[in-house]
């Protein structure tokens, strides 16, 4: 396969497109102003089309996400424990671009960004109402437990489906997809694209349409999952300058918001790059996470939560193989299955090439196995930890404030989730915090928790957007891991505008919907990527153990890179 090894005679050399796919380019630009325009325009007739597909997946195939899913999951914990777990993923000696803790936080920040500061507290509140508010149970899993109350039991159940959402299914794709591109664009020379994990099945046909539909919808799903991203995000954002400055949560608001966040992120991608933009706003990402989290666990009942994280933790390990075989037989338990575990499924598919391609280009010469350890396990137990903290607390004003466990609800936190306000949970939840202090009256640090709340949300914020640009581009270059600036900056800001356009227009329901539909095909890709990988790995005769050479470090790093270009 050496010899195919980047593609780069299928890029022009001169004129506008120099360094981009041409055909592809075009395609793309044309593909997403056509959904755009066709979204504002029509606005009715496309929300009801896009909500007849969603309907109709997860009608008919809500069994086959939920089989996809664990099917992923169990093969990469066998191939974690497997001898291919020695294979590096590039040459025999290549070791890693980055440190541990640059890496982490890298994958940290791509595979989670907004969207765990504006579900962090609301999701798990969610699960531990009682209510059916909704029209259908906010937690079947504790009512078939018998758990009907909101007492400490059902807060166990909430977390523990809080944890099954964003757990070990969901990162087993970001594994997969990831590892996948590594092996094949590193290992066997291949371009970093999404066509590339086809190459044992189809040969040389991946440079030709099939590559290029392949690569489409990879893009196609990255552009509307970063402006879905802007779209949520300065939401939230904007709920924090009300909450901090009193601004009025408008949308003129939220469009400067999305222009300022464009601007830095797609700068942090052409000036920087990912060796020190991305890496740098990751690792801020992560030291500012810790503080905030710190502060909730000092100035909230830290005993409390530390205790909750362990039991949940406990419960989620002992029950989350029995979870993903759940399949809801009868209603309502069908439509809370189709609208947050069927809907976080595709989500987390849909997700998949942009964040696989993000983790493949920061993971150059680790191991399968150090890969898929640290990839599958370590943001899982951060993220645990995260909704553990944050909904933890939230859950525990609810139980202690106002009346304590025999009146549980007196917070209003839950009262704010019914209203679907999720944006506002996150700054309620803040807000109890002082006054509910075993230290006594600490209301003063409502504003300055609040502001480096918000704070992270910009920061988390970017880095989504920044690694989705360079992502694009990335493919669009097929598979260049630094693409030209200039068009880095042109999807940047297009991808700004995109989100804007839809905004203004009342389309972003539509948008998230119309992502979810594109989960579908990728999941066949996903099946034929397992199928290809086992098939490539299977035939690899250098499964050799990799001796560290004599300029490793101590502390991980190398004297000499092997990055390919």
């Amino acid at each position: 396969m050496s010899e195919h090894s980047s593609g780069r005679h299928h890029v022009a050399r001169s004129g506008f497109f120099a360094g981009l796919h041409p055909g592809m380019g075009m395609a793309a630009k044309g593909m997403i102003a056509f959904f755009v325009i066709f979204t504002i325009l029509n606005l009715e007739l496309a929300s009801g089309l896009y909500k007849a597909v969603r309907a109709w997946i997860e009608g008919w195939f809500g069994w086959y996400y939920i089989l996809l899913l664990i099917g992923v999951m169990f093969f990469c914990f066998w191939l974690m424990l497997s001898r291919h777990g020695r294979l590096r993923l590039g040459d025999d000696d290549s070791r890693p671009e980055f440190r541990n803790f640059s890496w982490f936080a890298m994958l940290f920040s791509a595979g989670i960004g907004v969207g765990i500061l504006f579900f962090g507290v609301a999701e798990p509140i969610f699960y531990f109402d009682n209510s059916g508010a909704f029209g259908y149970p906010n937690n079947p899993h504790a009512d078939m437990a018998g758990h009907l109350d909101m007492d400490m039991m059902r807060a166990r159940d909430a977390m523990r489906v809080a944890f099954f959402h964003w757990g070990f299914h969901g990162w087993a794709l970001y594994v997969l997809v990831g590892l996948c591109l590594a092996y094949f664009g590193f290992r066997k020379k291949l371009p970093l694209t999404m066509r590339s994990t086809l190459y044992p099945l189809i040969g040389e046909r991946i440079y030709g349409p099939w590559g290029h539909l392949i690569d489409l919808l990879a893009v196609f799903g990255s552009v509307f999952g970063i402006a879905t991203s802007l779209g949520l995000g300065s939401t939230q954002i904007a709920t924090g300058m009300n909450v901090l400055f009193g601004l009025e949560v408008t949308l003129t608001l939220k469009i400067v918001l999305i222009v300022i966040v464009s601007i830095i992120a797609t700068a942090s991608t052409t000036v920087s790059g990912v060796a020190r933009g991305i890496r740098f706003i990751s690792e801020w990402n992560i030291w500012l996470s810790i503080l905030l989290l710190a502060a909730f666990v000092v100035i909230g009942p830290g005993k409390w939560l530390m205790a909750f994280f362990i039991t949940s933790m406990g419960d989620y390990v002992w029950n989350f193989i029995t979870m993903g075989f759940w399949v809801a037989t009868e209603e309502p338990d069908i439509a809370w299955q189709g609208g947050w575990t069927i809907f976080y499924w595709g989500w987390w598919i849909a997700w998949a090439p942009m964040v696989g391609v993000f983790i493949a280009r920061i993971s150059y010469g680790r191991t399968i196995r150090e890969f898929m350890i640290g990839v599958l396990c370590v943001p899982s137990v951060a993220v645990f930890f995260w909704l553990c903290i944050f909904g933890g607390s939230a859950i525990w004003q609810e139980l202690h404030m106002a009346g304590g466990p025999a009146a549980a609800g007196g917070a209003g936190i839950i009262e704010t989730v019914r209203n679907w306000e999720l944006p506002s949970a996150l700054y309620g939840t803040i807000g109890n915090i002082g006054a509910s202090s075993w230290m006594g009256d600490m209301s003063w640090t409502t504003w300055p928790l609040s502001l480096l709340a918000t704070v992270l949300l910009v920061s988390w914020f970017v880095t989504s957007a920044d690694s989705g640009t360079l992502v694009i581009t990335t493919m669009l270059a097929m598979g260049d891991v630094n693409p030209p600036n200039k068009f880095r900056v042109i999807w940047g800001a297009g991808i700004g505008a995109t989100a804007i356009a839809l905004l203004m227009s009342g389309g972003l329901n539509a948008l998230q919907t119309a992502l979810m539909s594109t989960a579908f095909p990728i999941s066949f890709l996903i099946i034929a990527m397992v199928w290809g990988l086992a098939k490539s790995l299977h035939e690899d005769s250098s499964a050799a153990p990799a001796r560290a050479p004599a300029e490793t470090l101590l502390d991980g790093t190398h004297l000499t890179q092997n990055l390919p270009a």
